[in-house]
């Protein structure tokens, strides 16, 4: 199996996303994770283009990783300067890094609009820079960039430039697509004669950076690869400037799994999925759960045909084995379901029902009833479960609401709200009041503090978002809404809906059954509830 060389930059290109900020901590747990993923090369930032990036190279000079090679990135000197006198080269070697990625003008625009200087300087700008940086022990990855752009606008300047760069000694070289304009076609055809033309005895070492902002990013990638490209380029989850850089999350699998390439090891392979969604986790971005290969529904099955099928054989609805990626197969529960889906539901969660047994009907003509009603159970397995049960008589009723008042006050600098409730727990009837920072959060807080009485392993129950969903927008202020609330017991994650017009009844029904389920299914020490949706 040939080897291709997974460069990772999502420290650096990948963190010039809008809305995406790292601080070094967060730079240093991605590294560490990518490190222990087997990726080979990390690029880390920019040395002395600000001070986060300087620390982060001084702080794993301190610890330093346990394989992967960091890279420290930066331009060629300035123009009319000195390498040896240039600020920025100065601060890439502090960085003490053994691989240096240096990008150069590829474009005779660039060269003439951007750096403000002549194509002549431009090439010494190359050659001097990476000459210097050899000079001082490192090795360089030249990044040829607007390389495609460049290319089709002046081809022959274009290869002079990388001709420098060979010259001067660098190790790789990278094709950029950093517009991310170019299409497949053009892209293969293009690498095929350039390297023709500089590397006729196939002696040099060929690497790819592709942008995605016509979607094409992956593509392109694979392209390169089969065009003879080893070393690619790319971001964990396709983080980037503008619409992102190449995703490896997807460009890894595809090469090894489907083209037969040598990326990671099989068993590194298998924490792509984790790894895809600890960085997700890090960068406060929300997780693609659509994305291939290690969004959570990229191996979902919804349709009752679809499930039913994959019951027998997974082959035919899924073009790989989920668990090669660490990924799992989910069956989504919905009006489209049929027996199948909530056969299998049910055997997850421990439920005896066959397909003869009327009840398994009973619950799916229920399922499709509360989804017309505008109940949604793909995300909230927990409250499916407990209409499961309760049909098949494994319930009982915990406490019953006999009705709650909120009353908020904005006349008051904090806005607080104030709920009185009133239920019924074992013949009892318990009239409860508690305050909080929202009409939802005070709710929440007199339901819990009537229950601990009976359910004292409550009392560390909370709840610390709101979100809601608006089913049917064009009714205005009476439309139903939807809410989610996944609850915790510090082992355990489960999610339970609340559906109605009145928004307080949508979010008390989906934190009680959310209370309910803890105590029927998980008995929790504790409860915590950790997001509403």
């Amino acid at each position: 199996m040939q080897q291709i060389h997974i460069y990772d930059t999502t420290l650096r290109d990948g963190a010039q996303r809008e809305g995406l900020t790292l601080s070094v901590e967060d730079k240093l747990k991605i590294a560490r994770q990518l490190d222990k993923l087997g990726v080979p090369w990390i690029e880390g930032g920019w040395p002395g283009a600000n001070p986060k990036d300087g620390e982060f190279f001084r702080r794993l000079q301190l610890e330093p990783l346990t394989q992967a090679e960091v890279v420290a990135f930066c331009s060629t000197r300035r123009p009319g300067g000195l390498a040896a006198e240039d600020k920025m080269l100065a601060a890439i070697l502090a960085a003490g890094t053994k691989w240096v990625t240096i990008f150069g003008k590829s474009w005779d625009l660039h060269v003439v609009e951007g750096l403000k200087t002549d194509l002549a300087e431009n090439l010494a700008m190359i050659r001097d820079s990476i000459e210097y940086l050899i000079s001082q022990g490192r090795r360089v990855i030249y990044d040829a960039e607007h390389w495609f752009d460049g290319y089709k606008a002046n081809p022959a300047y274009a290869v002079q430039t990388l001709q420098t760069a060979i010259a001067a000694g660098a190790d790789w070289l990278v094709f950029c697509d950093t517009n991310g304009g170019t299409m497949p076609h053009e892209l293969t055809k293009i690498v095929g004669e350039v390297i023709e033309i500089v590397d006729p005895d196939k002696q040099l070492l060929f690497g790819i950076h592709p942008h995605n902002d016509c979607e094409l990013a992956v593509a392109n990638a694979i392209a390169a690869v089969t065009s003879g490209i080893t070393m690619v380029q790319g971001t964990i989850n396709g983080y980037g400037e503008r619409c992102g850089n190449a995703n490896l999350c997807s460009i890894i699998p595809n090469l090894q799994l489907k083209l037969g390439y040598s990326c990671l090891t099989d068993a590194n392979l298998t924490r792509l999925t984790q790894v895809s969604r600890f960085v997700s986790e890090v960068v406060n971005v929300a997780p693609n759960d659509y994305a291939a290969f290690v969004g959570k529904c990229a191996f979902s099955h919804k349709g009752g045909i679809h499930v039913s099928a994959v019951e027998r054989n997974p082959l035919t609805y899924e073009h790989i084995d989920p668990t090669h990626v660490g990924n799992a197969r989910r069956i989504a529960i919905s009006e489209q379901s049929g027996l199948s889906n909530v056969l299998i539901k049910a055997s997850e969660m421990g439920l005896t029902l066959t397909k003869e047994d009327p009840r398994t009907r009973q619950i799916l003509a229920r399922l499709k009833e509360l989804e017309y009603q505008g109940y949604q159970f793909e995300g909230a397995e927990a409250s499916f479960e407990l209409l499961m049960r309760e049909i098949l008589g494994q319930t009982s009723t915990l406490f019953t609401i006999q009705g709650f008042q909120v009353h908020c006050s904005i006349a008051t600098q904090n806005h607080h709200s104030l709920a009185t409730i009133k239920i019924a727990v074992d013949g009892q009837n318990i009239l409860e009041v508690a305050e909080g920072n929202g009409p939802v959060s005070a709710l929440d807080a007199a339901l819990r503090k009537a229950l601990s009485k009976f359910y004292p392993e409550l009392t560390k129950c909370y709840l610390t978002d709101y979100k809601v969903r608006i089913i049917d927008g064009g009714a205005g202020t009476s439309a139903v809404t939807r809410v989610l609330v996944e609850s915790s017991n510090g082992l355990h994650r489960w999610t339970t809906i609340g559906v109605s017009d009145n928004i307080l009844e949508a979010s008390y029904q989906a934190v009680a059954q959310g209370i309910e389920y803890g105590l029927l299914v998980k008995s929790p020490q504790t409860c915590s509830l950790v997001d509403v949706k």
